[in-house]
């Protein structure tokens, strides 16, 4: 027997639920049938997945299965819903994943191009961080991608989009803000400090020294926005990732961090509507954001 998608669901939908009645609920099926489906998992693999009949706690195999089986089942929705929207896009499909600090700058006049000159286009947008957009296109599930710093992938070409300093970045009135002098790298890390999954990007000795001493991390953009915004942290951050945000929140430069953040633009040679790509690419290219 091998292990199917609809196992997987089953197994995950059952962990997240924590009992077979909400479980079966949720998937449209007898509290039976999702029984003998998770028994059919366990039976193929040799090992129980929950510990004990109530299928509430996890057992440690089963703690695996579930990260690995979330991973695959977005994946295949993901695929899914590409191939549902290629079959319905009559007139074209594009699809472009970038960074979310330039997709909220970007996004607006992709879609008000591309959808003005090229009627009945279906488009698909999405941000996530550079990994996964690099992901995206290695699997075909992307024709256009924005990511963080240069990354030669196979099929894809790859052109210098843009590039913005590091600095500061803080509510509007923080101490470090308003007074005379640039900050240095000394006292951003002094002050409350959050780190961020952008902070990767910095070289600089000084800089990845003091940043070991950091306590909280925050991946999410917008939920580090809204910390900092309450005026008791900082962040280090591209300038870009400013401009979307309120004028509450402000950007300055750090007297000794001249490192920038380098932005690609990532194109599948290969798409199945290459002049839509094309078309899009060029525009990304000689938008406002372009060096």
């Amino acid at each position: 027997m091998s292990i199917k998608i609809e196992m997987l669901r089953c197994f995950c939908t059952v962990a997240q639920t924590g009992n077979l009645a909400e479980a079966a609920e949720r998937l449209g099926r007898t509290q039976s049938a999702v029984s003998m489906t998770l028994k059919l998992l366990e039976d193929h693999l040799g090992k129980k997945l929950f510990e004990g009949e109530r299928k509430s706690r996890l057992s440690p195999l089963g703690e695996q299965v579930f990260e690995l089986s979330l991973r695959q089942l977005r994946q295949f929705d993901q695929t899914v819903q590409s191939i549902e929207a290629a079959a319905d896009a009559v007139q074209g499909l594009i699809r472009i994943v970038s960074v979310p600090s330039v997709a909220a700058l970007l996004f607006p006049s992709i879609l008000e191009f591309m959808t003005r000159n090229f009627p009945g286009l279906k488009v698909e947008l999405r941000d996530t961080d550079t990994q996964q957009v690099l992901d995206a296109l290695v699997q075909g599930k992307a024709d256009i991608g924005i990511a963080s710093g240069y990354h030669p992938l196979n099929g894809v070409r790859a052109s210098s989009l843009f590039e913005d300093r590091f600095g500061l970045v803080s509510a509007s009135g923080h101490p470090l803000m308003t007074q005379s002098d640039a900050p240095t790298i000394a006292e951003v890390m002094t002050a409350p400090f959050v780190r961020n999954a952008l902070c990767a990007l910095i070289q600089s000795p000084r800089f990845l020294q003091k940043l070991e001493t950091a306590d909280v991390t925050i991946h999410n953009t917008h939920s580090l926005i809204t910390m900092v915004r309450t005026g008791k942290w900082v962040t280090v951050l591209p300038e870009t990732v400013v401009r979307f945000t309120s004028e509450t929140t402000a950007f300055r430069p750090i007297s000794d961090l001249p490192e920038k953040r380098e932005v690609y633009l990532y194109v599948r040679e290969r798409s199945r509507f290459k002049e839509l790509t094309d078309a899009c690419s060029e525009f990304i290219s000689q938008s406002e954001l372009a060096s």
